[in-house]
């Protein structure tokens, strides 16, 4: 007996046509490999069960202070409908941190887009009987894949809220990706009338994987995710961090056609424009991207003023007020992390690589590009 879902899949109309077969595949081989794709894509979301289990990440979630800004706006949202949240992508802990502020509110949680890399021994176990997340094949090709992800995501936001990384994968320098459009596309073809897309941005002090992310610079295979943890929890030894969630005002899709992939691309790259302008300005950030390879500490203070002006006209999400804030707040982790020394009254860069990463991370801000039209 096939289940609800399964059945619903299977009835869409891109789906039918591929299971008539073609292209040198049989009837039979092409409905095995469509069952095969929504068995690797089926999730059960249990979240009331996910804060009783000891979490892998556990001793690391618990120093991270969370910070939700907005979080009226989702639940004003979704009383009114589905929503579809679309962030940015800056460490494997977002998958974790944005559901947890979720429910810690009393809102439902959605199901998570998340690189089927991440599906691998116990924790792909809690990410697909527990948390209620999708492995997605980011680079795939194959028709019978495509068709079967449209049409699955489309069966789920009848059930669910959806969360989708709209930059794909993390960032491996710090800056903003550009956005990908294949889940969006595939979610506004859901056909829903109540759907609204709500932006999120997600800025931590200290990013878990900063020296794994800022040594590689990009990403050059997929590894398996368990060596991914083993070195995000040797980098955890003394991490401390704020995690700042920041919901934006949803964006409205009257009159949008999610069949043009014009349309869809420049709604894609208006949501990353949101996003780019909730991102949280945080001390760190600050420091990093005002710092000369070695400075006395009254310039790099000035220099920080001179950057809080120009974000501050720009109307940023700003967390300091002055440079002096931002040095008080931030040096001592940049110390401990090993990325500054201090001299005296000298700073000196210890670590470039990780120190871009941050610096590049507010780049956006500093050196806007044009905001791309809805339509």
């Amino acid at each position: 007996m096939l289940d609800d879902i399964t059945q619903a899949v299977l009835a869409h109309d891109e789906v039918a046509r591929y299971l008539r077969g073609g292209d040198g595949e049989s009837d039979l081989e092409a409905r095995e490999r469509i069952h095969a794709y929504i068995e690797e894509l089926r999730t059960t979301q249990r979240y009331p069960f996910y804060r009783a289990l000891k979490h892998p990440l556990y001793p690391i979630l618990r120093k991270i202070t969370n910070v939700p800004e907005g979080i009226d706006i989702a639940q004003a949202a979704t009383a009114k409908g589905r929503v579809i949240y679309a962030s940015n992508h800056k460490s494997h802990l977002d998958y974790l941190v944005e559901p947890v502020i979720l429910d810690d509110h009393g809102i439902r949680p959605p199901i998570i887009a998340a690189g089927i890399n991440l599906f691998g021994g116990a924790l792909g176990l809690l990410h697909r009987h527990v948390t209620g997340a999708i492995p997605i094949r980011r680079n795939t090709k194959d028709p019978a894949y495509l068709v079967t992800l449209k049409a699955y995501v489309a069966e789920l936001l009848k059930r669910h809220d959806f969360l989708v990384y709209l930059e794909g994968g993390r960032s491996y320098n710090g800056a903003m990706k550009p956005p990908k459009t294949g889940l969006l596309h595939a979610a506004l073809q859901a056909g829903r009338d109540d759907l609204t897309i709500l932006p999120i941005a997600v800025a931590y002090d200290l990013v878990l994987e900063d020296q794994v992310l800022a040594h590689q610079g990009v990403k050059r295979r997929q590894r398996p995710f368990a060596r991914e943890l083993a070195e995000m929890v040797r980098h955890g030894v003394g991490y401390q961090s704020r995690a700042f969630v920041t919901f934006g005002t949803p964006v409205a899709l009257e009159n949008f056609d999610p069949e043009s992939r014009r349309e869809v691309m420049n709604l894609a790259r208006h949501i990353g424009d949101r996003i780019g302008k909730l991102h949280k300005v945080l001390p760190t950030a600050l420091v990093a991207a005002a710092i000369r390879p070695s400075i006395e500490m009254k310039e790099l203070t000035d220099r920080i003023d001179g950057f809080i002006e120009i974000l501050r006209s720009a109307n940023a999400n700003l967390a300091v007020s002055s440079g002096q804030q931002a040095l008080d707040e931030a040096l001592e982790a940049m110390v401990e992390r090993g990325i500054l020394v201090v001299e005296g009254t000298r700073c000196r860069v210890r670590d470039r690589f990780v120190l871009r990463y941050y610096g590049r991370s507010i780049q956006h801000l500093l050196s806007p590009r044009t905001e791309h039209p809805t339509h």
